[in-house]
This record gives C-alpha cells, structure tokens and sequence, in this order.
C-alpha cells in the first residue's frame, strides 16, 4: 500500500485544525484507503451486488460508496462534512449536470437523511455505518439517533452494519491515540471522555438501544501503512481524531507527538506500518 501524497498547505494560526479543504484531501488520499479492507469483506459477506440498495451513515469522502457502486449497487450517502461530501460527489457523480450524462448511480446528502427511500422507490435493504466506534469514550452516542432516523426508510429485516476498532492489543495505533486524550486532559481539568479501551461489547450496545438484533459479526486486518511519517501525521490527524488535542494545545504541538509515537512503527526505508484490527457486526432490523 502506497499512499498518494498531497501538498502539505498549513493555517497561519496553530493553535487551529488543519483547513477543512486540506484536511478532507489528506483523509480521500492517505486515510480513507486504510478502511477498504472492512469495506470489502463487509461485502463480500452479504454478497453486495446489483439488488442491493445501500444507504452509508457517515459516508465521508465516499470510498466505500464507489466500492458498492462496482459491484453494481444503488447507493445512497450521508455526511456532514461538506468538504468531504464534495469530494465524494467527483468520485461518484464526475459527470452530474453534464448534458448526456447517464442516470445517476449514486445519491448524496449532505447531514439530513434523504426525504425518501433509494432512487428506485424500493426501500433500503442495507445500512452501513463505516465509521468506527470505540476509541474513545461516547463515540457512539451521535450514532444512535442518526439509526433510529434512518431506520424507517429500511424494508423490514434490512442488515444493518456497525463497525469499530478492535482490541487495543491488536491495534498498533492504540498509542498514538492516546496522545490525543493525554494532550485533551493536559490542559482541562480531568472529565469523562478521551481515549479508552474498546470494550467487547460496544457494538452490541449500539445495536441493543436501537433495537436491532446481532446476527453475526467477524475481524478484519486494516494495517495503516504511510509513505513516510509526514503522510502518516497528516492521515492520523485527517481523522478528526485529534481535532480536540489540537484545541487545547496548537497543531505543531500535536504533529510534534503524534510523529514521537510512530518512531516504533517506523520501517529502515522511512515507511509507517501498524497492523490494525477492527470489528463489524452484522444486524436486522
């Protein structure tokens, strides 16, 4: 895996988050990537193909979309980050409003859920959530409501698809996630949230208090793998992971650490590796 490198464009003031438009570039061109080992054993597990109507919570710069949308699905996506979203509509929709362009294979909302079901009329029969959970604590709260609205455009005994990190001792990256909840508490007074053990149980949670019901679930190996440490800074902090660190303290700061913690994932040739588990859980509705 050989990430692409971006132009590294920095903000005048540390003490802010990288610009959304830089940032949402570095997460399409060396992060995002990083995922699609989920997103293709998701699939290939529930068979994604020309009868599936997808709808993706969170659908970010829309990788796992464009994935979904070869195998011959009907994909609808959601995200709340423009930047991103606007990324993922030239992936998917590189000829919308052109004069001749072919029906659209792809549907994109920026926060609101669409009005309707998919773009055949037929209600949703899969929902993915690829954003995982777990890493830190309350992670999953925003995604509770954001189910149980969008739950009512799915046919009844739809899959959903929730995902989260792994155990911390199969995820190099645990450490360096760490940095962020000790720069967060560093400059406040100590308060629940920050970096935590995934618990086993976490997306059984999320399932329970929307009422969905587990019906298998599986690991899948994501190493993160980065040209050199800048690109691995830039990915890692892409995220929005380390938004609350760089806020608390400056962004030099938390680049200057963040590149600390990946001294012992370093490679003699200057490439990052840290092999990664996450976790999916398959549900009905």
């Amino acid at each position: 895996m050989t990430p692409t490198l971006v132009r590294n464009l920095r903000n005048a003031d540390p003490s802010a988050p990288a610009d959304t438009g830089t940032r949402a570039r570095d997460w399409a061109e060396i992060q995002e990537r990083m995922l699609a080992p989920l997103y293709e054993a998701v699939y290939d597990r529930l068979e994604v193909g020309a009868a599936t109507r997808m709808l993706s919570l969170g659908c970010g710069s829309g990788l796992a979309l464009l994935i979904a949308a070869a195998r011959g699905a009907q994909v609808t996506g959601v995200d709340s980050d423009r930047d991103r979203l606007a990324l993922a509509r030239a992936r998917l929709l590189p000829d919308e409003g052109a004069e001749g362009a072919p029906a659209h294979r792809a549907r994109l909302h920026e926060s609101g859920l669409p009005s309707g079901a998919g773009a055949d009329g037929a209600p949703y029969d899969l929902i993915t959530v690829f954003e995982p959970i777990g890493c830190a604590a309350g992670d999953s709260e925003g995604l509770v409501p954001a189910l149980e609205a969008a739950l009512p455009l799915a046919a009844r005994g739809a899959t959903v698809v929730l995902t989260g990190w792994g155990p911390p001792e199969r995820c190099a990256t645990a450490p360096v996630l760490r940095v962020a909840a000790r720069l967060t508490e560093s400059a406040r007074p100590p308060r629940p949230g920050g970096w935590r053990p995934t618990l086993r149980d976490d997306l059984e949670d999320v399932a329970a208090r929307t009422g969905l019901r587990p019906d298998g679930s599986g690991r899948v190996s994501c190493p993160f793998g980065y040209a050199d440490q800048e690109s691995a800074v830039r990915g890692l902090l892409s995220t929005g992971l380390f938004d609350a660190a760089v806020r608390a303290t400056d962004r030099s700061q938390v680049e200057k650490e963040v590149a600390e913690a990946l001294h012992p994932y370093r490679r003699p040739d200057g490439t990052v590796w840290m092999p990664n588990v996450f976790r999916y859980l398959v549900c009905t509705t």
